[in-house]
C-alpha cells in the first residue's frame, strides 16, 4: 500500500537549535497514528513542517503521492491536509453554522476553480458537520455559548469542513474530564471510520493507547520509537525518556 503521508529525513533548525533531526515517518491511508513525546520534543515543529506553517530545511514531505515541499499552508489544505488546534480559534463574531460556511466556501472555491456551492448546499453541509459532532441544535448560537468540550468539537468540525484526507488533531482532549475525553475519542473514531486518516498528538496516554493503531515517539527532535502501542510503551528508551518510570 502506498503511504498517504511520507516524511523522509526532514530536519529543521532555529538558529543553533536543532528542532528536528532526520525524521522519517509514514502514515497509511485510513490509519490512526498517535504522535507522542515530552514538551519540546519536536512534535509541533514536525506538524508545522507537514502542514506548511514551517518549511523544512532538508528532507522531503510527500502527500497522496505528490511532493509538497515548498507549498504554502493553504495549498496543502486544498490538497487534503487539515489540522485542529489545542486552543480553538473560531470566528467569535459568527454563529456556529457560519463558522463552518467560511472553510466550506474557501475549500470548494479553490478546488472547483471558483464554482461555489449554492446556499442550500452550504446549509445542508453545515448541518451535516454540526450533526456529526453533536452540535446541530446549537447552529445559531455563538462560540461564547459553548462549553469547553463543545468548543473542541467545533474546532474538529471546522477542520473537517476542509474535506481532508488527513486530519492532525493537536491535543483535542487537554483539560477535559474523563467522560469528555471518551466523547472526543468516540468522535475521532467515527471520523476515521468515514475514511479520514488521523494523526493524534496527545499527552493523555490512556486516550492515545485507546485510539492509536500505531505510536511514534519523538524526543529531542529525534524519532526514538515507532510501532504497535503495546510494544512502544514497553521500549526501555521510551520509558526512560518519556514515561519517566
Amino acid at each position: 500500500m502506498t503511504a498517504l503521508l511520507h516524511v523522509d529525513n526532514i530536519s529543521k533548525r532555529f538558529g543553533g537549535f536543532v528542532a528536528l533531526d532526520g525524521i522519517d515517518l509514514e502514515v497509511q491511508p485510513g490509519e490512526r497514528l498517535g504522535l507522542i513525546g515530552p514538551n519540546g520534543s519536536g512534535k509541533s515543529t514536525l506538524v508545522n513542517c507537514i502542514c506548511g506553517t514551517l518549511q523544512n530545511e532538508s528532507g522531503t514531505v510527500r502527500f497522496d503521492g505528490h511532493l509538497i515541499d515548498g507549498l504554502a499552508a493553504h495549498q496543502r489544505t486544498h490538497r487534503g491536509v487539515a489540522r485542529s488546534f489545542q486552543l480553538p480559534r473560531p470566528f467569535h463574531s459568527m454563529n456556529l453554522a457560519d463558522n463552518l460556511r467560511i472553510p466550506l466556501l474557501y475549500t470548494v472555491h479553490a478546488r472547483l476553480g471558483g464554482l461555489l456551492r449554492s446556499a442550500g448546499e452550504l446549509d445542508s453541509r453545515c448541518h451535516e458537520l454540526l450533526e456529526m459532532v453533536g452540535l446541530a441544535k446549537k447552529a445559531k448560537q455563538m462560540p461564547r455559548d459553548l462549553t469547553q468540550v463543545e468548543m473542541r468539537k467545533l474546532e474538529l468540525a471546522r477542520a473537517m469542513a476542509a474535506e481532508p484526507k488527513l486530519l492532525i488533531a493537536d491535543e483535542s482532549m487537554a483539560g477535559l474530564s474523563h467522560s469528555e475525553i471518551e466523547d472526543i475519542l468516540a468522535l475521532l473514531v467515527r471520523l476515521n471510520e468515514r475514511g479520514i486518516t488521523i494523526i493524534l498528538i496527545e499527552h493523555i496516554m490512556s486516550a492515545v493507547m485507546s485510539f492509536s493503531q500505531r505510536l511514534a515517539v519523538l524526543v529531542s527532535g529525534k524519532k526514538i520509537a515507532d510501532g504497535k502501542p503495546e510494544d512502544v510503551v514497553r521500549d526501555p528508551e521510551v520509558v526512560r525518556a518519556y514515561l519517566g518510570q
